[in-house]
Parts: structure tokens; sequence; C-alpha cells
């Protein structure tokens, strides 16, 4: 049975999108939902009122995800939202408590959430609403973010808070150690005949020493 009401007519047409997406890669439903050419996105990750959502190249978001951009969400460049992670724009909470959680009511709260450029969002993460992550944040898995987040901090529990501040030398020292490992560790992988692959081989590797 099917409700033909202004509500229902307006929620058909993103539950239709939505069940069209899960036949598609990761780069078609990123374009099926109208996303960055660059950005991925993941089975069964979720958008709400995506019209509201600004977002930037090379995004990636995991499976599960809900990104709640009812009341404005804006993911910078190069950020990475985890598997089962909920971003929340907007709370119910006035509307329970008072007894009026009925479709439409008028004590829905909705506050904006911006989350920066090279951020790592981690798995199980909830942000709530009203939230600033700033740019090159990490946030550990199964985080709760209730407050900002500083650039370039590693913040993590919940509430979160922050474990670890790093720079741009720190960052480049990490660069450095990663790709002369991932190198040395492609170097093995083709003398032993593995298939050539991107970033670090699979397998067990000796330690340098």
């Amino acid at each position: 049975m099917f409700f033909d009401d202004e509500r229902s007519n307006r929620l058909r047409p993103q539950i239709l999108t939505e069940l069209v997406g899960e036949y598609m890669n990761d780069a078609e439903r990123a374009k099926l939902y109208g996303l960055p050419e660059s950005t991925r996105i993941r089975q069964r990750a979720k958008i709400v009122s995506p019209e509201n959502l600004k977002i930037g190249e090379h995004c990636w978001i995991g499976e599960g995800a809900v990104l709640d951009a009812s009341g404005g969400l804006e993911i910078g460049e190069h950020t990475s939202i985890g598997l089962n992670t909920l971003v929340f724009t907007h709370s119910s909470w006035l509307a329970n408590m008072t007894l009026q959680n009925h479709s439409g009511s008028d004590l829905i709260e909705r506050k904006p959430v911006r989350i920066g450029k090279g951020c790592f969002i981690g798995g199980l993460v909830v942000i709530m609403a009203g939230v600033t992550i700033g740019d090159f944040a990490t946030v550990q898995p199964n985080s709760v973010v209730a407050k900002d987040v500083p650039a370039r901090s590693l913040v993590a529990g919940n509430p979160a808070r922050v474990f670890q501040r790093y720079d741009e030398e720190y960052i480049a020292s990490e660069v450095d150690r990663v790709r002369t490992e991932n190198e040395r560790r492609r170097a093995l992988a083709e003398e032993r005949g593995d298939a050539p692959s991107w970033g670090a081989p699979a397998g067990e590797f000796t330690p340098e020493s």
C-alpha cells in the first residue's frame, strides 16, 4: 500500500534513488546523488536532505554511514567518513520531552555541521549537531563528537577529547616513512612474483634491519 499524500510523495523519490543506488558501485552511486566525480559513496550509506550537502572532491563515505544534511552539512575535500558513522544536524529532543514528536513538529532544532578538508573520521563515530571539525583532524573510531575539534588534532572517546596535535612537519615525516616502507615491500613482492598493487602489498614482510 502506498500513501498518496504530500509527505509520501516528497519522500518517495529519495527512497527510489537509494534503492537504485544499491545496485551501483561507489563511483556510480556518487554520480547518481550528484556528488563530485572523484567522490565515492559505499553501499547502504544514506544522505538526508542531499540538497543541503556541500562536499569536496576526493571524499570517501563508508558503508552504512548516515549524513543528515537537513540542518546544513559541509565536508571538505579529501575527507573520509568511516563505516556506520552518524552525522546529525538536527535534534528532536525537545519534541520528545514535550510529547510533540509528531511529523512537522516546530520543536525540531537544526544546526549546521562543518567538517574540514583532509579529515579522517573513523568508523562508528557520532557527530552531533552544530559541531565544527577543523582541517586535517582525526576522529578515532567509536567516538562521540559533541564539541568543536581543532585543526590538526586527534580526538577520541565519549565525549571526544584531544589526545594529540600534529603539524605539517610531522605529517611530512610520516609520508616519507610510509612511502619508503611501501616501496621496499613492493620490491620484495615483485621478487616473489606477487601481482602488482597500489599502496602497501598484502602479506608478511620481514622488517628492514
